[in-house]
């Protein structure tokens, strides 16, 4: 980690902690993202990525004859933090666009700055209340909880599963996927025997994990995005839990393997292609974009590529084809044109936006995903 932190310290001064001045007809894009702090594992590949993606901007000479200046703010995970940077970004730098935030706890607070504000804000975090109610000047990347919930619970009743304990973190993103599972759950045809929320700094959950257990439950849901859910599969494995571990989209970074050793060995969990872009055929859309930006990505970072950064290569290029599309700079202009930006071919999956969907992509997104002596692989019953 604290190799992690020298480089996400170097990246914020490139990035606009440090930047040096630039021309005033640059395109200003803002960035508010968990760089550091206990989303670093979200924040720290969506910022690498975004500057990878605005060094290639530029290189190629910019977009529309101009170049693309980026305005990096660190939240450190703070919601409160994500708010202020989000006003200083619009009042003080006058940004066309704002990506992030990296969390769903901080994008919800920041959602009703951006519409206040008539300021483009596309969010790198999952929770369905960041686009539904649908917000003017709000869209998102990743998928939607439900979404992702069906495929988690299609491969649960294919194993025979029908009885699960539920626990998640106290962040935005575990609450807001812990009442989603229990609110389809039913309807699934599973029963909740028990859930239980845990702080999202947690080291230790062997007491509610213990709690679970005695239940007696088929298997475990996890919802979380910070490090404690590593956690979570090596205190199972420590107290004899021995039951299938589910983990939500907030898995789908290797480090999180690597935290957990061999207790996280048969986890399941959904996630887009990207953890798939080799075994990929030529035929498939996604194939060419996801290659490029796994072998850009950890070429220049030597680090694996992860769903998060993505999250982030998505909001950036769309906002960079929105551009394209209106052939103009002017916020309202690049608005409707996201909004109306259909077969865009990135990361999470082909984003087919409309004035009643600021996600643009659904269930068909979605891979299953299991763990194989430290490697995500295809899930195969």
């Amino acid at each position: 980690m604290k190799k992690l932190a020298v480089g996400v310290v170097c990246l914020l001064m490139v990035a606009g902690v440090a930047q040096p001045l630039v021309a005033a007809d640059t395109i200003k894009i803002g960035a508010i993202l968990s760089v550091t702090g206990p989303f670093t594992l979200l924040g720290g590949p969506e910022a690498k990525t975004i500057q990878m993606l605005v060094d290639e901007t530029n290189k190629a000479g910019g977009v529309l004859g101009r170049k693309v200046e980026l305005i990096l703010k660190d939240t450190q995970g703070n919601a409160d933090k994500a708010v202020e940077f989000t006003r200083q970004l619009i009042e003080e730098n006058g940004v066309l666009a704002i990506i992030g935030p990296s969390s769903s706890g901080e994008s919800l607070k920041v959602k009703s700055v951006a519409e206040e504000n008539q300021t483009i804000l596309i969010s790198c975090a999952s929770n369905q209340g960041i686009v539904d109610p649908v917000a003017k000047w709000v869209f998102k990347t990743p998928q939607k909880d439900a979404d992702v919930i069906t495929p988690l619970f299609n491969t649960m009743k294919s194993m025979g599963i029908t009885k699960i304990a539920l626990v998640a973190s106290n962040s935005g993103f575990g609450q807001g996927g812990m009442k989603t599972v229990q609110t389809m759950a039913p309807d699934a045809g599973l029963t909740i025997l028990g859930s239980e929320t845990y702080d999202q700094a947690a080291t230790d959950m062997t007491g509610v994990l213990t709690k679970l257990q005695a239940l007696k439950p088929q298997g475990v849901v996890n919802w979380s995005v910070e490090p404690a859910q590593s956690i979570v599969a090596k205190n199972m494995k420590q107290i004899g839990f021995n039951v299938p571990l589910f983990q939500s989209h907030g898995f789908g970074n290797i480090k999180y393997v690597q935290v957990a050793g061999k207790a996280a060995d048969g986890i399941i969990f959904p996630c887009g292609r990207l953890l798939e872009a080799d075994l990929l055929p030529a035929s498939n859309p996604q194939k060419a974009v996801l290659t490029n930006y796994k072998k850009g990505y950890e070429s220049t970072f030597n680090e694996d590529v992860s769903t998060f950064g993505g999250h982030a290569w998505d909001a950036y290029e769309i906002i960079m084809a929105a551009i394209k599309k209106a052939n103009s700079t002017d916020k309202n202009k690049v608005r409707d044109a996201i909004e109306n930006l259909t077969g865009f071919v990135g990361i999470a999956g082909v984003f087919n936006f409309s004035p009643t969907d600021h996600c643009g992509i659904g269930m068909d997104t979605i891979v299953m995903y299991t763990v194989k002596d430290g490697k995500f692989v295809p899930y195969a019953k």
